[in-house]
């Protein structure tokens, strides 16, 4: 068997070990911008190729696959998906795990994520309203009495979201401030180049509680869901500092258990549950409207709030990066297996085996990441002794060595009894990782610490705690907005 993994950071160098570890062992080749590493020595090992070029380049993928005589092709990131690549290889009698452009538009476009949870009434909803350009926005920005959420109106790696709560009354005009220049820098810097969708900004209700994310794979008909993961996206410790791709990511059993055999989590079994029956309402809603099948893995990533309980922030259309990391760490059934479930839409016929062992990963950034990544990339990396339980990420293999690519550099993966124990494991990793010219690495020591666990749990206590409450009162997910132009309005 051979397989053609697109992408080289480190969510597909975690998709490349699991895919070589299957019993079938298929012959991996990879198509990517940069060589990675840890994906080029397990190319080597099967006996594969690497080829190097544009994977949003849907004419350059099919060539390599048709070249490579791949059984079937991986995606990896969630742009080829959006640039109708696994659309263009399935044409070609190619068969491909990745979503096709149409059901892809559940990630792309944010704003038609919002139109069709509405139109379905999936739970988990929040109040929003789009714009094509900012003098549409400006009444809400001026005018909006609550704390808001402002996002590029499309997925643009990760970046430009930015809340801002407004709860101080003399504060109001800096608040007003801030969310002009940062509606204004979303319209015109991060929706730069991205001219396939109308609308460039998002204003969304800003709610609190803890994030996760949880991957399922799907053939359009069956859904098979994956451990929550919890993203750490903040650059400092004490979720402090800009917002990046992520700085490292935990999981414990399906509903981020402090430890295998401890009863504290971040969720109950109910709310995982009702995240896996959220996310499934959502493949339907996409499928029902493009007439199309979802082939792949979608993700919802969550929040725990006080208004709904589970409540969907964004949707995905691929593994997320790091967490891709965590979701295949555990996942005990043979990866190939269910991707040739994938293909024949017999998913029904796959149990996944999930090991309940606790799994902390931190990224390893170079100084300047996330908005400086012209002097954070062109330094390179050295490790100390074996490379084992690290995913190589933002790097490019050559002839002068390993050099850092601008983002996280590795992805330290630690697994054990409980999260402190895998955190532990996951800091010893970091320690092997350094610059040969001296520039500076930075990683955050506290994701999954006995601190972190503490304060993460407290506050799904307390969401829950007041959304269990509304519920009982028939008020899940009613509340009063004031909305410029129509006053105290009630929405849910």
């Amino acid at each position: 068997m051979k397989i053609l993994l697109i992408g080289g950071g480190g969510r597909e160098h975690a998709v490349a070990q699991a895919l070589c570890k299957s019993a079938k062992e298929p012959k991996l080749y990879c198509f990517s911008d940069l060589v990675n590493p840890g994906i080029n020595a397990l190319v080597k090992k099967t006996r594969g190729e690497y080829y190097r070029g544009n994977i949003n380049d849907s004419a350059a993928v099919v060539k390599a696959a048709k070249k490579s005589g791949a059984d079937f092709v991986f995606v990896g990131p969630e742009e080829p998906n959006f640039h109708g690549v696994p659309d263009r290889l399935e044409k070609n009698g190619i068969a491909c795990i990745g979503a096709r452009r149409n059901v892809a538009e559940l990630e792309m476009s944010k704003a038609s994520m919002r139109d069709l949870q509405w139109k379905y009434k999936v739970p988990g909803r929040l109040w929003y309203k789009k714009f094509k350009t900012f003098e549409e926005a400006a009444p809400y920005i001026e005018e909006f009495a609550d704390s808001v959420a402002l996002k590029p109106a499309r997925q643009a790696g990760g970046k430009g979201v930015k809340v801002i709560e407004d709860f101080q009354v003399y504060l109001q005009d800096d608040k007003r401030k801030v969310k002009r220049e940062h509606a204004e820098s979303i319209i015109n810097e991060y929706m730069k180049g991205y001219d396939d969708i109308d609308y460039k900004l998002l204003i969304e209700e800003r709610v609190w509680g803890p994030e996760y994310t949880v991957h399922c794979f799907t053939d359009g008909r069956t859904v098979l869901p994956m451990p929550a993961v919890q993203d750490n996206k903040h650059a400092f410790d004490g979720d402090l500092g800009l917002e990046t791709g992520g700085m490292g990511s935990i999981s414990c059993g399906m509903n981020l258990r402090w430890g295998k055999d401890d009863e504290r989590a971040i969720l109950t079994d109910g709310e995982y549950r009702k995240s896996v029956d959220i996310v499934n309402m959502m493949i339907e809603a996409i499928q029902t409207e493009t007439k199309e099948k979802y082939h792949g893995i979608v993700a919802g990533q969550m929040m725990l709030t006080s208004v709904w309980g589970p409540t969907v922030i964004e949707m995905y259309s691929r593994l997320g990066d790091p967490e891709a990391g965590n979701v295949l760490a555990v996942l005990k059934t043979d990866l190939v297996e269910i991707c040739e479930a994938i293909i024949g839409e017999r998913l029904n016929t796959i149990k996944a085996e999930i090991d309940d062992r606790a799994v902390v990963v931190k990224a390893v950034c170079p100084e300047g990441y996330p908005n400086h990544r012209d002097v954070a990339s062109g330094h390179k990396v050295a490790i100390k002794g074996k490379d084992d339980g690290i995913l190589w990420a933002s790097v490019d293999y050559s002839d002068k060595g390993i050099i850092s690519g601008g983002s996280r550099v590795v992805e330290c993966l630690g697994m054990g009894d409980s999260m402190p124990d895998a955190s532990l494991k996951a800091e010893h990793l970091t320690q092997k990782v350094s610059l040969v010219d001296g520039w500076k690495l930075f990683h955050r020591a506290d994701i999954g610490s006995e601190k972190s666990m503490h304060r993460r749990i407290a506050l799904g206590n307390m969401a829950r705690e007041i959304y269990q409450y509304r519920e009982g009162k028939g008020l899940l997910g009613k509340r009063m907005i004031w909305i410029p132009g129509k006053g105290l309005v009630e929405v849910g």
